[in-house]
């Protein structure tokens, strides 16, 4: 909450702030996200118009996740600019907006709440609008080895053998077995020599 009641709803009147305050939880998406109590660095301009307070700024921001083609951690910082305003419920121009607009659009208005702003609404659509949709650790991440898993950047010259085509699968397996079987014949047993001793008796 940032409170506005320094400007006194004169239009013209213009307040800065620096703030560090703490990320709230779920801010991000699958593959990466900010960790929840992480500090957002927040600069702000205050400006105050007719209809409310015109509030832009900056928001810095730690990033923690996965590369989409490794699925090594990654971090890295990010940056979103943001603008936004905020009606005073009670003003003439609210009034007359709300009768000429229709109830979609007034829903997605912010008002103030008793001359405060909850910037989180505006922070959390800043912030997820401005992650990337498919970080990496590198740009030129080579990603996993399809077939086994590898993470390629580790083994630059990781390959496997071509497979074989299905095709052919039948026939390497039918000489594979062809080439272990023993030649014809190399069943019958050979005859040991005969020792030197007796001489088999002539009939």
């Amino acid at each position: 909450m940032f409170d506005t009641r320094e400007l006194g709803r004169r239009p013209g009147a213009l307040k800065r702030l620096s703030r560090e305050v703490p990320a709230p939880g779920s801010l991000g998406v699958e593959v990466i996200r900010v960790p929840e109590g992480a500090p957002l660095e927040l600069d702000l301009r205050l400006e105050s118009v007719m209809e409310g307070v015109l509030v832009t700024g900056t928001v810095r921001f730690p990033l923690a996740g996965e590369c989409v083609r490794c699925l090594e951690p990654l971090t890295r910082e990010g940056t979103a600019e943001f603008q936004e305003l905020f009606s005073y419920p009670d003003s003439e121009f609210s009034a007359r907006f709300a009768d000429t607009e229709d109830e979609e659009a007034d829903e997605e208005r912010l008002f103030l709440q008793n001359d405060l702003i909850d910037l989180e609404p505006v922070l959390r659509d800043a912030v997820v609008l401005a992650l990337p949709l498919r970080p990496t650790c590198r740009e030129d991440c080579p990603g996993l080895c399809p077939d086994c898993g590898a993470r390629l950047a580790e083994d630059p010259e990781h390959q496997h053998d071509e497979p074989i085509d299905i095709r052919w699968a039948a026939l390497r397996e039918f000489a594979e077995a062809g080439a272990s079987e023993e030649p014809a014949g190399s069943d019958k047993q050979a005859k040991a020599p005969r020792s030197r001793g007796d001489e088999p008796q002539e009939k």
